[in-house]
């Protein structure tokens, strides 16, 4: 005979009950499942531009290593030192938050205090301007893409989770519950049957005499 997973009283109250959760159970995949879809196309969106935003940062590190070195070929390196001998800027970064499908994730800005290029630029060689500036985007870009790998990890994270519980209901909540509610069903109907067959019986006994 067909068995359950768990014990359950067979009574009619008990079946009533368990349909309305497997109900519950149907209703909460559905939105858990929706959720994951969604995540998971914010997922690839997100992953798709970290792609362009990575390389559009190794672009601008690589560009302006480049001017660096054309600004050294134009200028000795006692001046270029000396330029840098003195911190003319801080920066720093302020952190907030945002909500992506409900998952709290991180707000990176860029704060500076001091001006960037902060000599004088007669006896400097403008590459070593365009090196800077270089630098400085990529300083601005290298925040975001921090900013977007962070929510990236979280998204992910809050993807297994919801994967997680998708398939504890799929595979085993909700099975768990129809197999029950079908093992009272059929207990249901043997007791039924069980009922009829002993007042067809009392009705013989009753009527032999």
């Amino acid at each position: 005979m067909f068995m359950p997973i768990i014990s359950a009283n067979p009574t009619r109250m008990e079946l009533l009950n368990l349909r309305r959760r497997t109900v519950l159970a149907r209703r909460g995949h559905k939105l858990l499942k929706d959720k994951q879809d969604e995540l998971v196309r914010v997922l690839f969106e997100l992953l798709e531009g970290l792609k362009e935003l990575r390389k559009k940062v190794e672009d601008e590190l690589a560009e302006s290593v480049r001017r660096f070195v054309l600004a050294r070929s134009f200028m000795d390196p006692e001046e270029i030192e000396e330029l840098f001998l003195v911190p003319s800027i801080s920066s720093g970064i302020e952190i907030s938050s945002k909500k992506i499908m409900n998952v709290l994730v991180p707000i990176f800005s860029a704060r500076y205090e001091g001006d960037f290029l902060s000599y004088g630029f007669a006896n400097t060689s403008p590459e070593l301007d365009l090196s800077l500036e270089s630098l400085n985007k990529a300083f601005q870009d290298l925040i975001e893409l921090s900013e977007k790998e962070k929510a990236l990890e979280l998204l992910s994270i809050e993807v297994e989770k919801t994967r997680r519980r998708v398939n504890a209901l799929e595979y085993i909540l909700i099975p768990e519950l129809e197999s029950i509610v079908k093992f009272i069903s059929m207990k249901l109907s043997e007791i039924e049957r069980s009922d009829i067959t002993r007042l067809m019986k009392i009705k013989d006994i009753v009527r032999a005499h």
